[in-house]
């Protein structure tokens, strides 16, 4: 794993060992990023980390990642070395190539239900970047929420997979850790309702005992801190290292 240092122009690339490793190529406070750690974390996969600043980024990074993207995730140990990018489809390539602890489910329709799931979070990340953009969209937010309010309740279970985090609940939990980003940038207009969430607001509180996701969690003040450095035009990319 790494140091939770970030490269950025001009860095050396890192000298990583040969041993055939995944290495993941990622930022600190990146959602996406971060569903990718989870689904490792929870596969208890090891992998090695390599975390970029998204500001100044390294000129090798486009030998792993050619739009510069991360998540990249770059599989070693497979001819020719290649890399994946987009957070939901390393996720999948994931749970495919790893069976262990499976997240998707195995029965097709269900496996769909839950990819139409996901597409519909759209609703939820591009209100987010409005808010914090231009501090309007919160009504948005919560409608796009509603959504996933509702199939908690229609599912009748704690979480999306049901008595244990699945790859629903991992894939939209970086944006639930986020809250206090948008309390951060709202101030006082910030207004989470658990009376109008209340199987989001259990399954909040039940993630955060979760394992993997402890293992890559960042407290409410350190997302502010983040934020405040990123708005202020010098992003503190290694708050946490």
């Amino acid at each position: 794993m790494s140091s939770g240092k970030h490269f950025g122009k001009g860095s050396a690339k890192p000298a990583l060992p040969d041993d055939g490793v995944l290495r993941l190529y990622s930022m600190r406070f990146c959602p996406y990023a971060q569903r990718v750690h989870l689904v490792l974390n929870a596969k208890k996969v090891d992998y090695h980390t390599v975390f970029i600043n998204l500001t100044e980024k390294p000129e090798w990074l486009v030998e792993v990642s050619p739009l510069l993207k991360v998540p990249a995730l770059q599989l070693v140990a497979e001819k020719d070395q290649p890399s994946l990018i987009e957070s939901l489809i390393i996720a999948e390539y994931l749970d495919e190539k790893y069976p262990q602890n499976p997240l998707l489910p195995k029965d097709a329709l269900k496996r769909a239900q839950d990819k139409i799931l996901l597409e519909r979070f759209s609703g939820i990340t591009n209100a987010f970047m409005k808010i914090l953009m231009q501090k309007t969209g919160l009504d948005d937010f919560w409608t796009a929420l509603d959504i996933f309010e509702q199939e908690l309740t229609k599912r009748g279970t704690s979480f999306f997979g049901g008595d244990k985090p699945t790859f629903v609940d991992y894939m939209i939990w970086p944006w639930l850790e986020r809250l206090a980003v948008i309390e951060f940038e709202l101030k006082d207009t910030y207004n989470f309702d658990e009376k109008r969430f209340p199987k989001v607001a259990r399954l909040i509180t039940l993630l955060k005992e979760d394992e993997a996701v402890k293992a890559f969690y960042a407290t409410p003040e350190q997302h502010q801190e983040f934020w405040r450095t990123r708005k202020s035009g010098n992003a503190n990319y290694d708050l946490l290292a």
